[in-house]
């Protein structure tokens, strides 16, 4: 029998046909990790400033598997005077309405070239290359009504005896909602319109792209169309990309459940920036997607996994900068390490933001962590752990006596209950719920969540319905998007009106699930009622859903998690989001509600806490451990069972 090695394999047959005669290679088969410009560099980034950074991951995370090297958004604007994160008419575009780099930031763009002979730089130094792009088609392209290049003949893309243009697939009323001068979806019905992303991928794939981070079409700005068809061109291309999802506003498991299988990675949450109530907001999202097992789904050409965003440690800028990095994280050690544990305990892609060109030894030492390496890329059952109790205690000073410290068990704490309103596939059970009801105004209408089955002593939650406010040419203009479709406001002598998306881009502290701003044409202002009970939006095409939740309260700010080792390790991590510090204690036999089979009730487990580097020696009834403010314990427990 004669042998081939994998080398001769490759130089015999090329790269293409390599892969093509491997069939399917499992892309994301742990979460990735890298490196990516945004948290220091903004929009601002230049080559050589980029090939700074990549040599230096290439130098000291590479072996610590940080292996991409991601370029963010806005690489085709001119830095120049008057430009910023929504202007228009600073962008570099090509014949074809396609995003070129800039060649002011980035020289070795000139001549068509594109980031070829960066991506050459980038695979020299052992790593693999990405950008991020926005949805869709630019305005700039749709203004100047750009011809689309049709890949299979090199020229014009031509349908029924014509020519086809940018004008013709871009859709003016799906323009992004936080970037509304920047970009719009096209149709992906049209042939045409499936044929200008084609051209943008395959574009992408002759530079040597190999990871795409694509903003503006999940979350709140849902557009399912153009990820399915991304996804399809992915699979057919001759080299494999990373498909990332980007943003993740409003994001629910059901929602993801319709893209997990098409992509590699998906943001949950909004933009993650270093403020505690940034961090804090990703536990309940993360525990949802644990719950759900979104963890390490499968994804395209192999897993996908839920995206809590990038880890903003170092040396940063500010959200929508226009300069450079700046200045320093603003979260101190106890906030970080609660991040990237978290992180790591819920399986998150690990994509660093800060400057490498300032990485100082607590942040590399944090990112190279092995404990949290070996948990983020190896280990299975990941999730929420409840069964913990803790004892805080405020202490104060009386004039003239002792001090005193009050002990309290935050799981006896009574919890309000409120109203939050949410998006989520329109397919999910919870979406349906909504009822018209009649009320005395000639006017105005109202539209009902579950108003037959609300508790006595609760007001029902009710928006009014309002026909759009369109001028007779907007009518005209977007007649078949809008009939049916109705205004929602809070009371019904606002001027706001209740959008799927707001006008920016959010944090994930200031994600809401809901906003409202003044009223237009926008389509994520639309809002169809089905009769199923579902109340649809015109612009994501998801629906609106109210679900009770628990007001902030002290048995919200204690959270643990576990996890399973490969070697049969079990992880233990508690956290204290709370502004004091606590005593949290778990019972070793709880773990076997979490770990069915084993019989913890008679186990004894070896036990190690990671940042304190503490030798618990022997557990066997209890385990607990005070936890600074923001803070967190990451125990690794080894355990034999009688």
């Amino acid at each position: 029998m004669r042998v081939f090695s994998l080398s001769s394999l490759f130089i015999t047959l090329g790269s293409s046909l390599l892969f093509q005669c491997l069939g399917e290679i499992e892309q994301a088969s742990s979460p990735p990790r890298g490196w990516n410009s945004y948290d220091s560099f903004c929009w601002t980034i230049s080559e050589e400033e980029f090939l700074q950074n990549a040599e230096l991951v290439a130098q000291r995370l590479r072996t610590h598997g940080f292996e991409y090297v991601v370029v963010d958004y806005l690489w085709y604007r001119r830095k120049v005077k008057g430009a910023y994160v929504d202007s228009l008419g600073f962008d570099v575009i090509d014949e074809w309405g396609r995003m070129m780099p800039d060649p002011d930031r980035w020289p070795s763009s000139r001549g068509g070239k594109g980031f070829t002979e960066v991506a050459k730089k980038v695979h020299g130094m052992g790593l693999k290359f990405g950008i991020h792009v926005m949805r869709g088609i630019s305005t700039q392209a749709f203004n100047a009504n750009t011809p689309i290049l049709d890949v299979t003949t090199g020229k014009a893309y031509e349908e029924s005896g014509r020519q086809w243009r940018a004008k013709d697939v871009g859709m003016k009323e799906r323009t992004c909602a936080w970037m509304k001068n920047g970009f719009m979806s096209v149709n992906t019905k049209l042939g045409a319109g499936r044929a200008f992303l084609r051209s943008l991928y395959q574009q992408y794939a002759d530079w040597g792209v190999d990871f795409v981070k694509n903003d503006c079409v999940f979350g709140a700005d849902f557009d399912l169309g153009e990820i399915s068809y991304i996804s399809k061109v992915l699979t057919e291309l001759n080299r494999p990309i990373l498909y990332s999802l980007s943003p993740g506003t409003s994001v629910t498991p059901a929602m993801a459940r319709d893209v997990n299988s098409l992509v590699n990675m998906y943001r949950i949450t909004g933009d993650d920036w270093d403020t505690w109530g940034d961090v804090a907001a990703h536990f309940d999202i993360s525990r949802d997607f644990s719950a759900a097992n979104m963890i390490g789904a499968k994804g395209l050409r192999g897993k996908s996994w839920p995206d809590l965003d990038m880890l903003p440690f170092g040396w940063l800028t500010d959200q929508g900068s226009n300069e450079g990095p700046h200045r320093k994280c603003n979260l101190n050690l106890d906030e970080q390490r609660s991040q990237i544990t978290l992180w790591s305990m819920a399986k998150s892609p690990l994509m660093f933001g800060g400057d490498m060109r300032r990485l100082d030894d607590a942040t590399f030492s944090l990112l190279t962590n092995p404990t949290l390496l070996e948990i983020n890329s190896f280990s299975s059952n990941n999730k929420e752990f409840p069964y913990i109790t803790n004892t805080k205690c405020r202490c104060r000073r009386v004039r003239n006596r002792p001090l005193t410290c009050e002990s309290r068990n935050p799981e006896r704490n009574s919890v309000m209950g409120t109203l939050a309103l949410g998006l989520t596939n329109c397919k999910d059970v919870e979406a349906r719920g909504w009822s018209p009801k009649a009320i005395d105004d000639d006017d105005l209408d109202q539209v009902c969540w579950k108003e037959k089955s609300r508790n006595r002593d609760q007001e029902p939650f009710c928006l009014y319905k309002r026909k759009p406010l369109l001028s007779s040419e907007e009518y005209s203009t977007y007649k078949n998007h809008y009939d049916g479709k109705v205004h929602l406001l809070a009371t019904k002598t606002t001027e706001s009106c209740l959008g799927a998306s707001r006008n920016q881009k959010l944090t994930s502290k200031e994600s809401k699930r809901g906003s409202y701003s003044p009223c237009g044409w926008d389509a994520n202002q639309m809002w169809e009622l089905n009769h199923n009970g579902t109340l649809m939006n015109s612009y994501s095409g998801l629906c609106a859903s109210v679900r009770k939740v628990q007001a902030n309260s002290g048995s919200n700010g204690i959270r643990a998690w576990t996890a399973t080792g490969r070697r049969g390790e079990i992880y233990v991590a508690f956290f204290n989001l709370d502004d004091d510090k606590a005593e949290v204690s778990m019972r070793i036999a709880d773990l076997a509600k979490a770990f069915p089979g084993k019989n913890f009730s008679t186990a004894s487990c070896k036990c190690r806490e990671e940042w304190s580097g503490k030798d618990f020696g022997v557990v066997r009834d209890s385990l607990s451990a005070q936890v600074e403010i923001h803070g967190c314990a990451l125990f690794v427990l080894n355990c034999t069972y009688s």
